[in-house]
C-alpha cells in the first residue's frame, strides 16, 4: 500500500491495514539496521522539533534517537524552556516553530486532543507522543511489534492490560490497535480504575487478577498514573501491590509461555515485582529497543508522505 497520512495523531482512526503496513516497516528497519539501506537517510537535510510539554525519558529519547538514525536533526524543547511558561499559547508556540524551518513537529501534551488540535493550524506534520489520558499512538505500536514479535499473528491471542486503565493513554491506543489486529483484550485492576464502560470499545472487564490471567498468551502491566488523578483510587499502594501487583504466585494462573510487557516507567514492588521484572519471561527492555524502529518508520512514513515521496 501506499502510505497517506503525513500525520499520527490517534490509533482509533488507522485501518488494520495501515497499523501492520507500519509494524511491517519498522520490521524492514530493524532487520537492516547498519546495512546500507534508503530509509537510514531518507531524512537527511530535513529538521525535526520534538515539544515535550510533559516530562519523558523513553519517548523523548527514542525520537531523537530514531530521526538521528533517519538522518535528521532534531531539537528537543521542554516545557518548562519554551514560551508557554510566559503565557504564549500552544498554537503560538507551533506556528513559530514552523516558522523556524520544522518539518515535523513530535508533540508530547497535557491536554486530551492538542495534536489534533494543532494539526489544524501548522501544516507539517504532527506525531502524537501523548496527549492526556487520550492516546499514546507511538507507544501502543512498539507494544504491538514486540508482540507480534513474540506471538506471531495477533488474531484471538488473548491479551491482558492490568493496571490504571481509566487514566492510562497507552491502555486506549493498544485496546484500539489490539482489538483492530483482532485479539481479544482483557482489562482489568479495580473496579475504580477499570469501569465497565470499556467494554463498549471492545474489551472483556474484570476485576480479579487471576481470571484475569488465567489463558492469557501476554499481560501488559500499567502503573498507577497519580499525576492525572485528583483524588486516590484505592486506600493504598501496599494494598493495590497485594491484589493487582504480579509476583511470583501469579506466575500460577498464567500460561507456562506467557510474556511479561510494561511501557514504563516501571514501579518495582507495585506492579510488578523485580523477580518477574528482571526474569525471561519480561520483554521491557525489548520493547524500549522496538521503540526505535517503530518510530523510525513513523517519521519516515509521515514526513515522506507529506514531502510527496512514493514509498
Amino acid at each position: 500500500m501506499d502510505w497517506k497520512r503525513k500525520s499520527l495523531l490517534t490509533i482509533e482512526e488507522l485501518s488494520a491495514e495501515e497499523i501492520s503496513f507500519i509494524l511491517d516497516q519498522a520490521d524492514l528497519i530493524k532487520n537492516k539496521t547498519g546495512q546500507q539501506d534508503p530509509i537510514h537517510s531518507s531524512l537527511q537535510g530535513k529538521r525535526i522539533i520534538n515539544l515535550f510539554m510533559e516530562p519523558s525519558t523513553r519517548t523523548r529519547v527514542a525520537f531523537e534517537v530514531a530521526a538521528k538514525s533517519l538522518g535528521a536533526d532534531i531539537i528537543t524543547i521542554t516545557g518548562e524552556a519554551s514560551s508557554l511558561t510566559k503565557g504564549e499559547t500552544l498554537k503560538d508556540t507551533a506556528m513559530n516553530v514552523q516558522a523556524l524551518g520544522a518539518d515535523a513537529i513530535i508533540i508530547r501534551h497535557s491536554s486530551p486532543g492538542s495534536p489534533q488540535f494543532l494539526s489544524k493550524m501548522v501544516d507539517v506534520p504532527i506525531i502524537n507522543a501523548g496527549d492526556g489520558a487520550h492516546e499514546h499512538p507511538s507507544q501502543a505500536l512498539l507494544d504491538i511489534f514486540t508482540l507480534r514479535e513474540k506471538l506471531g499473528d495477533l488474531k484471538n491471542k488473548k491479551i491482558t492490560i492490568l493496571g490504571d486503565i481509566l487514566f492510562s493513554r497507552v491502555a486506549r491506543s493498544n485496546l484500539w490497535g489490539l482489538t483492530k489486529l483482532g485479539a481479544k483484550v482483557t482489562l482489568a485492576g479495580p473496579t475504580t480504575l477499570v469501569p465497565k464502560e470499556f467494554e463498549q470499545m471492545g474489551a472483556r472487564v474484570t476485576h480479579d487478577p487471576q481470571n484475569a490471567l488465567e489463558n492469557a498468551d501476554a499481560v501488559m502491566l500499567l502503573r498507577i498514573q497519580h499525576e492525572r488523578q485528583s483524588a486516590s483510587h484505592f486506600p493504598s499502594l501496599s494494598e493495590y501491590a497485594n491484589i493487582f501487583g504480579l509476583g511470583s504466585d501469579s506466575l500460577e494462573w498464567m500460561k507456562d509461555n506467557a510474556i511479561i510487557l510494561h511501557p514504563g516507567p516501571l514501579n518495582r514492588g507495585v506492579e510488578i515485582e523485580s523477580v518477574l521484572a528482571d526474569s525471561s519471561r519480561a520483554v521491557i527492555l525489548e520493547q524500549v529497543s522496538n521503540g526505535i524502529a517503530v518510530r523510525m518508520a513513523i517519521m519516515h512514513l509521515c514526513i515522506s508522505a507529506h514531502a510527496g515521496k512514493r514509498l
